[in-house]
């Protein structure tokens, strides 16, 4: 055989082989094009979306082109191998139309059409989510999305339950995004979706205005705006997508406003706490799984809060830095009763504040926390220049260190809320140095003040409950007062010995001071009941001591002062002085009986040095961690 024959013979075989390839090709092209082969090009394209297919319906496509176009009735997507079993969508039809890449041409998809949809979104507490293009837990390929040219969605049902932001919608959904004529001098419409539903149980609605989607890109950020709504509260944003269409990046601005911060949650998934009509602003930058709320400004009544909060959500436990600033914080302004939704209250206001906080909102996530406020009103008490470090961690918040300034004083110590409980239980250890008792009620041009000297206390309780007022309400413990030396008006010294010297400083209205050699009082605190274990008040003329109960549940006294006079008094009646009502409004109760002509006033000087020692012996033997009653 000649090498021209052998040639020859291989040219026909490639002929032939050639010519039998392109009849397979025109025969496919016919069949896909009629309908056959239905079941291959599922599996294709149930292999590149990575998730079962089914089609219900006639499913055409025209592939050989430039602009290859599908369209597919009763289709159903289910779940991704990375969710549980389920259904994304079920769509009456759906119509798609490619751009396939060439020279100065990406690929793309020209038109998506989606008409009687149903979309069931999940998202997993761990991040994962059915509507996910790839395995949340694998590397990201940093591929980029197709820009979908020309979006119809009208009507589409949709439920969503994500339990990572706590959110529940159900409703329905149309996008709108016109292709626009590429001969009209008109800037294409831009993209537009709206929604209407139930969210989180609250009737809610919300609204996107996008850039045009005929002349995105993927080289310059995708620009919207944002609006929502539900149950008295709008919440409303303008951002980008730095890298269209990543919607792991985000940047935006926002503005909140509304009549309870809480109802917040209807709209973000958020906890917040009650608040009355608020105004919140901020800055939000999204990277993945971590957000940077920064430059956040929010305002409730007279009370005012900036400052950043970091969110890292890439683990089980979200992860959140805060760092807030205060320039009034009041404690009034915040709770039901701000917001209007606690019971009308009877009798006076209470002096520890009742604002309740969210335990639910503090065991899902760990958290470091820096807070500063200039002013902290607390109920009747103010501080100043307070300061706190805490950190949450497993559902267990403790702030250490924790610093204040009250009436000149300084407030050193710490606090543990433990709040895998139901209720949390609190863990408080507080010293307070230097507080100035002058300043009590002081007022600008208002006579001298009734007493003077420096107060030094430690506060080491236990008790349960969700506000300031229900741990007090539940504490046992230990309060101890130390008071080293000092003045009182000589007036209301000889008042607590009931004599008739005492009664004429009153008439006469005496301004004159006389010495406070020192003042100890120790509190044994059981169930929310202060007893008076010890009390004495060592002035130059008269020895006062006391004994009694404060009960923190209702605020209310029942205590008792009784002076014995140190020197000869006439007139005397051997009768204690009674101090009942609340710690808002306390009375005072004298009732003249055992009058005593003569009273030669045997009453001794304490011994200040042993009494202080005593008191700050039992201060350290007493750990804050004594337990509180059982609920």
């Amino acid at each position: 055989m000649t090498a021209t024959r052998i040639a020859r013979r291989v040219l026909l075989g490639i002929a032939a082989a050639l010519a039998l390839l392109l009849a397979v090709a025109a025969g496919f092209i016919a069949a896909v094009q009629a309908g056959h082969f239905r079941g291959a090009l599922l599996d294709l394209v149930s292999a590149r979306v990575g998730r079962p297919i089914e089609v219900g319906g006639p499913l055409q496509a025209q592939l050989f082109t430039f602009s290859p176009r599908i369209s597919a009735a009763r289709l159903i997507i289910d779940n991704p191998p990375w969710m549980p079993a389920g259904r994304t969508a079920e769509i009456g039809k759906l119509s798609l139309v490619l751009d396939l890449p060439r020279p100065h041409h990406r690929f793309g998809v020209k038109s998506l059409t989606m008409e009687s949809a149903t979309l069931h979104l999940v998202r997993e507490a761990d991040g994962r989510a059915n509507w996910q293009w790839t395995d949340p837990r694998r590397a990201h390929s940093g591929r980029r999305m197709a820009i979908v040219r020309s979006l119809s969605v009208p009507g589409a049902r949709v439920t969503l339950d994500d339990e990572r932001r706590h959110l529940k919608f159900e409703g329905t959904v149309s996008a709108d995004a016109p292709a626009g004529l590429a001969s009209s001098p008109q800037p294409a419409p831009p993209l537009r979706i709206r929604g209407e539903g139930d969210l989180n149980g609250r009737p809610a609605g919300f609204e996107i205005t996008g850039d045009s989607l005929a002349t995105a890109t993927h080289e310059t950020p995708y620009h919207f705006s944002y609006t929502e709504r539900s149950s008295g509260s709008r919440l409303d944003a303008t951002g980008s997508l730095p890298r269209p269409f990543d919607f792991g990046a985000i940047e935006a601005t926002f503005q909140a406003a509304g009549e309870d911060l809480k109802d917040l949650y209807f709209l973000v998934g958020l906890r917040l706490i009650d608040t009355g009509r608020y105004r919140l602003s901020g800055k939000l930058e999204r990277d993945g799984l971590q957000f940077k709320f920064e430059e956040l400004s929010a305002h409730s009544g007279q009370s005012d809060m900036h400052g950043s909060v970091a969110i890292d959500s890439r683990h089980a436990r979200s992860k959140l830095d805060i760092r807030l600033d205060s320039r009034l914080l009041r404690m009034a302004d915040l709770g039901a009763r701000a917001a209007g939704r606690a019971p009308p209250v009877s009798g006076p206001a209470l002096v520890l504040s009742n604002a309740t906080l969210s335990p639910g909102a503090l065991r899902r996530d760990d958290a470091a926390i820096l807070f500063r406020a200039e002013r902290l009103e607390a109920g009747r008490l103010a501080l100043s220049d307070v300061s706190a470090k805490a950190v949450l961690d497993q559902g267990v918040l403790t702030a250490a260190p924790l610093a204040a300034r009250l009436l000149g004083g300084e407030i050193h110590g710490r606090v543990r809320l433990d709040v895998n409980q139901d209720p949390p239980l609190a863990d408080v250890d507080l010293q307070i140095a230097g507080l100035q008792l002058a300043e009590i009620h002081r007022q600008e041009g208002a006579a001298p003040p009734p007493i003077e000297g420096l107060l030094q206390a430690r506060i080491a309780v236990s008790g349960r409950g969700s506000s300031i007022h229900q741990v007090a309400a539940t504490a046992s413990g230990l309060v101890t007062v130390i008071v080293p030396g000092g003045t009182i008006r000589d007036s209301l010294a000889e008042l607590t010995g009931m004599d008739l010297r005492g009664l004429g400083l009153l008439l006469t209205k005496s301004q004159r001071d006389t010495a406070l050699r020192c003042a100890v009082a120790v509190l044994p605190d059981r169930g929310g009941t202060l007893t008076v274990q010890e009390l004495i008040a060592d002035t130059d003329p008269v020895l006062i001591t006391g004994g009694g109960q404060i009960r923190l549940d209702t605020e209310s006294l029942d205590l008792s002062l009784r002076g014995e006079p140190k020197s000869l008094r006439l007139f005397h009646w051997r009768s204690p002085i009674s101090i009942k009502g609340t710690l808002s409004h306390p009375s005072v109760d004298i009732k003249a009986h055992k009058l005593q002509i003569v009273d030669p006033g045997k009453a001794k000087n304490a011994d200040c040095p042993a009494l202080i020692a005593s008191a700050e012996s039992e201060q350290s033997r007493r750990p804050a961690s004594a337990g509180p009653s059982s609920p």
